[in-house]
């Protein structure tokens, strides 16, 4: 956001300076998206707002001004080739390296005329009269314009420490209580981490919230968009438990009676041929419902077993 607000004020005619808190340009670029940086989203605008829950209406008319197609528009002027990532709805550079983004960012400020002041962290933000006064340890910064974009509190290494919460509360303004959001959920479950490296496409609920997203198994818990895009529900509401829909295209009824029909079939079918879920979810699933093989056949599992499989295939809870 800073590259691309100073670039932009730049070519609109302001004199402009950037104040880089680390040694380096765009450090939380670099690594974002697994230093891959994924750029934008394939979501148009209104999609895209309602991704942020309670937030949709202060973000909309951002995504209004300039939208997630225009952004991807502007990078491929910059050199930035794009491509799409099936199923993650994520646009990235077709070089797969951010600092491809990085750079193209910082040279366009640059050719605009931007000046960076780097390893010029702020450390408070005054309002005198018609000026704004930043300080810094290279002194004090004097501006009638000033853009703000600190970044939140989300990973330190990349000076994103929450420095912009104290400036903002010291000018008056409110802050809502920051918690942790967009990220992956710890489960205390030993089963969930002998899953880890499995990713299932599935419905994910939390409370009264819901997303259909890839989820990732992991050896602390659960990651991936699924996960990540409801953590907030764990952190604000308080939520202790998950309940994930392997089969989200697929009713209760209709899991229930390829059960059924299954068992009736002949040459006696096993459980891995009715759903293609891995292997190892199987296994999980058929030990917690007390199923003597881990891929039995369908017509050995009883009537009591079939229900708890179902509902398991349907809403597995998950502690996190």
């Amino acid at each position: 956001a800073g590259l691309w607000a100073a670039a932009r004020c730049a070519q609109l005619g302001a004199a402009t300076t950037v104040l880089e808190k680390t040694r380096r340009t765009g450090t939380k670029v670099l690594s974002s998206g697994g230093t891959r940086c994924n750029l934008t989203t394939t979501l148009d605008s209104d999609q895209t707002a309602r991704c942020f829950g309670l937030g949709h209406n202060f973000i909309r008319p951002a995504l209004k001004t300039l939208s997630p197609q225009q952004v991807r528009r502007r990078f491929e002027e910059m050199g930035v080739r794009t491509k799409e990532e099936a199923l993650f709805e994520k646009v990235f550079p077709k070089s797969d390296s951010a600092r491809e983004v990085r750079d193209a960012l910082e040279r366009s400020a640059r050719q605009a005329g931007v000046q960076f002041i780097l390893e010029s962290p702020v450390t408070t933000i005054e309002h005198q009269g018609e000026y704004w006064v930043a300080q810094t340890p290279r002194g004090l910064w004097r501006t009638q314009r000033l853009l703000l974009c600190s970044g939140g509190k989300s990973y330190p290494k990349t000076g994103t420490t929450g420095d912009g919460y104290p400036w903002l509360r010291s000018l008056g303004l409110k802050v809502a209580d920051p918690v942790p959001a967009l990220v992956p959920l710890v489960s205390p479950a030993s089963w969930v981490h002998e899953l880890s490296g499995i990713s299932v496409d599935a419905e994910i609920r939390i409370g009264k919230a819901k997303r259909r997203r890839p989820v990732l198994f992991t050896h602390r818990g659960l990651s991936g968009p699924g996960a990540m895009d409801l953590s907030e529900q764990v952190t604000k509401e308080g939520h202790r438990e998950v309940q994930i829909d392997l089969l989200p295209d697929h009713s209760w009824e209709a899991v229930r009676q390829a059960l059924i029909d299954g068992a009736h079939r002949p040459g006696s079918p096993k459980l891995a041929s009715l759903f293609d879920l891995p292997r190892r979810v199987l296994e999980t699933l058929a030990k917690q419902t007390g199923l003597a093989a881990a891929n039995p056949p369908l017509n050995q599992i009883s009537k009591g077993q079939r229900h708890q499989l179902v509902t398991a295939l349907k809403a597995w809870r998950i502690p996190v």
